[in-house]
C-alpha cells in the first residue's frame, strides 16, 4: 500500500469540543448575548487554553448556526434576521408535524413518561433561560419518541438554532413567559397521550405561532434602528 492510499491518523478534537462546549452554554446562559464579538485572545485566557482549540471551536459553532464570521468584525454570536426567523420557523413546523404524526403511530408509555418528564421540569425552572432549556428537552424527547432515526437527525441539525430562536424571543418579551409555559406543554402532551392528531397538531402550531409572532413582530424595528431608520 503505497503512502497516498493510507488512511491518515485521527486527530484528537477533545479539547476544541470542550471549548465549543463552554462557548455554547455562555451564549445559551445569555452571558454572550446575540451581536456580542467573540474574541479569540479573551475566549483562550478565559478558558486557559490556546488560541488554536478556541479557532475550532469557533468554527464548530458557526456550524452550528450559533456564530457568524466577517472579515471586518471576526466571530460574533448570531443576531437572527427576520429571513432567519423565517426559515427557521417553516422549518420547525414541518419536522414538528411528521414527529408528531409518527408519535401517535409509534410511541410508547416509556417514550411518552420521558415527554412526561421534561414538562415537569419545567415546572422548577427559575428563570427564562432556563425555561428554554426545558423546552428544548421536551422536544428532544418527542423527536426520541417519534422513533425516526433521519427525522431525530433533521432536528439535531437545526437544535441549536432553535434554542437561540427561542432565547431570542425571551430576550425580546419574556412577560408571563415562565407561568403558561408549563401548561401550555402539559396540553400538547395531552394531545398525544389522548392520540387526538388534529388537536396535537392545532396545539404544535400555536405554540410556535406565539414566539414567531414577537420576533416577527421585533425584528424589523430593530434592523430599522440599527439603521438609523424611524422605530414603527
Amino acid at each position: 500500500m503505497t503512502d497516498r492510499n493510507r488512511v491518515r491518523p485521527a486527530r484528537r478534537r477533545g479539547l476544541a469540543e470542550e471549548v465549543a462546549d463552554r462557548i455554547r452554554d455562555a451564549i445559551f446562559s445569555g452571558a454572550y448575548a446575540p451581536g456580542v464579538q467573540l474574541r479569540e485572545t479573551e475566549l483562550s485566557a478565559a478558558l486557559d487554553v490556546s488560541r488554536g482549540p478556541v479557532r475550532e471551536a469557533l468554527v464548530r459553532l458557526e456550524r452550528e448556526g450559533l456564530v457568524r464570521s466577517a472579515w471586518h468584525r471576526g466571530a460574533t454570536v448570531t443576531e437572527l434576521t427576520p429571513d432567519d426567523v423565517g426559515e427557521l420557523d417553516s422549518l420547525r413546523g414541518a419536522l414538528e408535524q411528521l414527529a408528531v404524526r409518527e408519535v401517535l403511530a409509534r410511541a410508547e408509555e416509556p417514550d411518552l413518561a420521558a415527554v412526561d418528564d421534561a414538562v415537569r421540569a419545567m415546572e422548577t425552572a427559575a428563570t427564562p433561560h432556563e425555561m428554554v432549556a426545558c423546552d428544548i428537552a421536551f422536544h428532544d424527547a418527542l423527536y426520541a419518541a417519534a422513533h425516526h432515526r433521519r427525522l431525530a437527525e433533521a432536528w439535531q441539525a437545526i437544535r441549536e438554532q432553535v434554542h437561540l430562536f427561542l432565547l431570542t424571543r425571551v430576550n425580546r418579551s419574556s412577560e408571563g413567559y415562565l407561568a403558561h409555559v408549563p401548561a401550555e406543554h402539559r396540553g400538547l402532551l395531552a394531545a398525544l397521550r389522548a392520540g387526538d392528531a388534529e388537536t396535537a397538531l392545532d396545539l404544535f402550531a400555536d405554540h410556535r405561532r406565539h414566539a414567531f409572532e414577537v420576533l416577527s413582530d421585533e425584528a424589523p424595528r430593530i434592523s430599522s434602528a440599527r439603521r438609523g431608520g424611524p422605530d414603527r
